[in-house]
């Protein structure tokens, strides 16, 4: 027995679904803009596809594979979740090039379909199945209609924190080696595909979700040498050629990585010399005279050097990752430190205690979704973050949510007029604090510490490039929805366009409220391609 089901990016497919799918026929889209489609199919045999050709479209073919989830959500989590019948979730995207259908007996499973469009028009689409005698099974069609209207360029500035150090872990290369690079490279330009065009710029080893006294292994651009008692030459030659190769993938913008421990500034990062002998670090006191030498002539050298690079207005400094109130005496003198070092340099930090902001220890502070209320309209530039803590109420993108819930933050980011998103987890293929390495693909949760999806949303491919996850996708989604409203907004104005993104009913759309369903956000970005279209 076949049955298959046209659906959107939307929907998730799992193996025990009962087949109440939200189909769809049709869809739009912009030039420019990369949209999703899947094809479900529930079959006792081995099935492959034949896409049909279609002039000025370009489609990519992906198997949606299920992975295991040992802590899929917080046992108080809230009611809009997607509950896995088996433990299992759609997850991973495998390149389906020829066609193979990823076979479940007597289960579902789907195909995902990426469409990039290079010319208006409608478009049919057909996908005929096929037996393993070759026998055509069925063939399901759908109309994809591209408006003559070009997706502009991504405003919003937004990161994932780039973890090197677990690529090098993984692929079991030596620390930027030529092997290491090539590796960098191509993750960093899936990053940007899908949205990311802010990287998070190793200096030193980052000192982030790393045990106490522990360590994360060393991953430093700048060369140090010790020439005398607190005295240092550093080498920028691995940071030159970071730059060039990130600025060639597209990235606009660069967060130095932090000059100080996450959760407190209370000591120095990991830090080591030329020769791999560590200077700094947990037994550095943040505050001491050393740990200041060291980046007073650091500061000036950098500075010198990202001025001749010619990058300098591109580099955002960090002082530490998620202070607390209990850290406020640390983090002030950091932060009054690296005001002094980088007095006209853009600084960012995630927090969420707007004191920080009023006793001005940070010119742009980074609050998570539940806490920006706090921050809309007190800031000049509003930037936002989610991770593990955002799963009440909030838009997230854990395995375990349905994916409007990750797709709707492009609504709003547009609302409260965000000028930058962070998230802590592109690929981070540790357990918490960095004790263990894990394999991604049978551990999704950080080891049990964080809901499945939180920490990365790249697998590690066999052929040294990055495996996509469909929650990565659907961000990016989310990301082309927000474009769309700046185009759209270029055209009626903002107060209109915001009625587009609008709850319909309940509460106003907010970053604690929004509508639930498929059907509800695909309906607003029809809405909006409408309303883009009839501007023309």
């Amino acid at each position: 027995m076949i049955k298959t089901a046209v659906v959107s990016s939307l929907e998730k497919v799992f193996a025990q679904s009962e087949g109440d799918f939200c189909e769809i026929s049709e869809f739009s889209m912009l030039i420019g803009e990369k949209s999703c489609f899947q094809l479900a199919v529930f079959t006792d045999e081995p099935l492959h596809f034949v896409l049909s050709e279609v002039s000025g479209i370009k489609i990519k073919a992906f198997n949606v594979f299920c992975v295991p989830s040992e802590k899929p959500f917080y046992d108080d989590h809230d009611e809009d979740i997607a509950e896995s019948p088996d433990g299992y979730y759609p997850d991973l995207l495998r390149p389906a090039e020829k066609g193979e259908i990823e076979f479940v007996n007597g289960g579902w499973c789907s195909v995902w379909f990426e469409v990039e469009a290079e010319e208006s028009g409608k478009n049919k689409i057909e996908i005929s199945l096929y037996n393993e005698e070759n026998d055509l099974v069925e063939t399901r069609e759908l109309t994809v209609k591209v408006i003559n209207a070009k997706l502009p360029e991504q405003e919003l500035i937004c990161t994932h924190w780039f973890h090197c150090d677990c690529l090098a872990t993984w692929y079991k290369v030596p620390v930027f080696s030529e092997e290491h690079w090539q590796i960098i490279e191509s993750f960093v330009k899936t990053a940007v595909d899908h949205g990311v065009n802010m990287l998070l710029t190793p200096l030193f080893t980052p000192p982030l979700d790393t045990e106490v006294g522990g360590e994360r292994p060393t991953v430093q651009l700048v060369d140090v040498t010790v020439t005398g008692e607190n005295k240092y030459s550093f080498g920028f030659e691995k940071l030159e050629r970071w730059f060039k190769m990130a600025l060639g993938c597209g990235v606009k913008q660069f967060e130095l990585s932090h000059l100080f421990t996450q959760w407190g500034a209370e000591h120095a990062p990991k830090i080591a010399d030329i020769n791999g002998n560590k200077l700094f670090g947990w037994e550095t006191e943040a505050s001491g005279e050393d740990y200041k030498a060291f980046l007073t002539q650091f500061a000036c050298r950098l500075d010198e050097f990202l001025t001749e690079e010619g990058v300098k207005e591109k580099c955002w400094v960090h002082v530490s990752d998620e202070p607390s109130e209990k850290n406020l005496e640390s983090y002030s003198y950091a932060s009054k430190l690296i005001a002094e070092l980088f007095p006209d340099y853009k600084t960012l930090d995630a927090l969420s205690d707007f004191e920080f902001y009023e006793r001005g220890l940070v010119k742009t502070p980074v609050p998570s979704l539940n806490s920006a209320h706090d921050f809309y309209g007190k800031v000049p530039e509003l930037w936002t973050y989610y991770c593990c803590g955002q799963y009440k109420g909030t838009s997230n993108r854990f395995m375990a949510m349905p994916s409007y819930r990750n797709r709707v933050l492009g609504l709003q980011l547009y609302k409260f007029q965000c000028v930058g998103f962070l998230q802590w987890g592109y690929n981070f293929w540790y357990s918490q604090y960095s004790k263990n390495e894990i394999n991604p693909f049978e551990v999704t949760a950080a080891g049990g510490a964080f809901p499945s999806g939180d920490a990365f949303v790249v697998y590690p491919g066999e052929n040294r490039e990055p495996l996509v996850s469909l929650r990565f996708k659907v961000f990016r989604d989310a990301i082309q929805d927000l474009r769309a409203l700046k185009l759209l907004e270029s055209k009626i104005g903002r107060e209109k366009t915001v009625a587009f993104v609008e709850n319909t009913v309940g509460e106003p759309l907010s970053f604690t409220s929004y509508e639930k369903g498929i059907a509800v956000m695909l309906k607003k970005r029809e809405k909006i391609n409408e309303a883009i279209e009839k501007e023309l």
